[in-house]
């Protein structure tokens, strides 16, 4: 698994690169704001996982790279703070999304639109962990349990204490 590495737009509208995020522990997950599903299930598991590890919380970020720009950059601020106000939302270009998606080899595709215009986003459901300094750590399965990431958290936490 690569280390942290992208360069994409956050939900303020600014520009940043991974080494904006160096630091914390990194949890990143690709999805899309209009996700009925996976995206508001995962990313509530996430920040339940995170607020469990208490004081330690403030030592993890999670970056939710939102892979549908057209419909995600109006909401993505919106989007995030439901979760974890910490929460960090990315996105981009196509181009960008796709570089950045092929980095971690997470696929996702766009169903054909409905005759109301909505359309469904296909997309891995895996979490990436980081180290501090943006060192591949960790591959989540996207049907592990919120305690069982704290656990992982947790550890992780310990391995970069050194």
């Amino acid at each position: 698994m690569p280390d942290l590495e992208f360069e994409l737009t956050n939900q303020d509208g600014d520009r940043v690169t991974a080494e904006d995020y160096r630091g914390k522990i990194k949890l990143m997950f690709f999805g899309y704001t209009s996700c009925q599903h996976v995206c508001p299930v995962a990313l509530s598991k996430l920040a339940e996982a995170t607020r469990a590890l208490g004081e330690q919380a403030d030592q993890v970020e999670i970056l939710f790279v939102a892979v549908d720009p057209k419909r995600d950059k109006p909401v993505l601020d919106e989007y995030v703070s439901h979760f974890k106000p910490e929460l960090v939302g990315l996105t981009g270009t196509q181009e960008e999304l796709k570089e950045v998606a092929k980095r971690y080899r997470v696929a996702f595709s766009y169903e054909k639109p409905r005759k109301d215009g909505f359309y469904i986003v296909n997309h891995s459901g895996a979490v990436f962990a980081f180290g501090p300094e943006g060192k591949s750590r960790l591959l989540i399965d996207d049907q592990a349990k919120a305690s069982s990431i704290t656990a992982d958290l947790r550890r992780l936490l310990e391995q970069s204490k050194g």
